[in-house]
């Protein structure tokens, strides 16, 4: 088996991908409500904080930061991931492999992780996550996707509410202005 590496930083911020097992499923924005119940479980038993987050069919980003003297943002994945899980009627195709672990087949069983470095880092990862609904043709602009942080965005003031409007890729790609 492959040796993953995982960074920990205690009160660290971290950008995380999470994928279908099956990538044409549409299960995370079918199930939104249950994903947001899962989100709010974890978050009660080991809090930390959503700084951004995008839902797409298949798959979703988000940025955490974690509290103070804590990094086991993987014991929250795996509250996430199985609470969700349980929450879907039964019915996916199940590898032999994950039969035997009594695993479900909604999930891909690892996910991506990178520590966020600096204030650069973070925007550049912030607005890679909010304009990803266009990047992937769910929606003309950011505005328009109602799965993301970027509306909560908007009112903070982080970002004006027509960001990246004119539809341009290049332009707005991982946060470059």
């Amino acid at each position: 088996m492959t040796g993953y590496r995982r960074n920990f930083v205690a009160g660290g911020s971290y950008f995380f991908t999470v994928n279908l097992a099956d990538r044409r499923l549409a299960l995370l924005t079918e199930n939104i409500e249950s994903l947001r119940a899962a989100f709010r479980q974890a978050r009660h038993q080991h809090p930390f904080t959503i700084d951004a987050i995008v839902v797409l069919p298949d798959h979703l980003h988000t940025i955490w930061t974690m509290p103070e003297g804590d990094s086991d943002f993987a014991v929250r994945w795996s509250l996430i991931k199985g609470s969700f899980s349980r929450r879907i009627p039964q019915g996916e195709p199940v590898s032999d492999s994950r039969l035997r672990r009594r695993e479900r087949g909604i999930w891909q069983r690892r996910y991506w992780e990178h520590t966020i470095r600096d204030d650069e880092d973070w925007g550049r990862h912030v607005d890679y996550i909010h304009f990803n609904p266009v990047k992937h043709g769910y929606a003309q602009r950011p505005g328009a996707w109602p799965y993301s942080s970027f509306h909560r965005m908007v009112r903070l003031g982080f970002y004006p509410a027509d960001w990246a409007d004119d539809g341009s890729d290049q332009e707005w790609a991982f946060g470059e202005r």
